[in-house]
């Protein structure tokens, strides 16, 4: 499984703590900022993102808000030391977050969330890719219907 992750936080600290935990399992990406997330979004491709809720110039919910048009696919997850349901809420209606996870995080518990996240990525991008080889099938199947009809 080569997963990667993005993680966006604005204390160094934790981003340290984050890769020393995460870095044998999972190629890990961080940023200090949410420009900085959009800079490495733009460049790799990411499966998972995990944001802190509470950042200096944009909250974790605004920058997954502001992503989604150009990065539709990473699945969403917010770390946050602070238990504000309106950020929650928010946090699943504009920034389609899977998980909304307390910190500090329980070194097993985040592990299990970014493999069940990996897998939902995955399952959706089968889907995906399903779908266009369904609808280049049925295309082919229309244009050999009419070739019949035809003749």
């Amino acid at each position: 499984m080569n997963v990667n992750i993005l993680y966006v936080d604005d204390e160094p600290h934790n981003l340290s703590a984050f890769k020393a935990t995460y870095r044998r399992l999972y190629n890990i990406f961080t940023a200090e900022s949410a420009d900085e997330g959009r800079v490495i979004l733009d460049k790799e491709e990411i499966h998972v993102i995990i944001t802190d809720q509470r950042m200096p110039k944009t909250t974790g919910v605004e920058f997954l808000a502001s992503i989604l048009e150009k990065h539709p696919d990473p699945i969403r997850m917010i770390l946050t030391g602070y238990t504000d349901i309106d950020a929650v809420i928010d946090a699943i209606n504009k920034g389609q977050v899977y998980r909304y996870i307390q910190k500090p995080w329980m070194e097993a518990d985040l592990k299990i969330n970014i493999e069940k996240a990996y897998e939902i990525y995955m399952l959706r991008k089968e889907n995906r890719d399903l779908t266009a080889k369904l609808l280049l099938a049925n295309q082919q199947l229309e244009f050999l219907l009419r070739q019949n009809l035809l003749s």
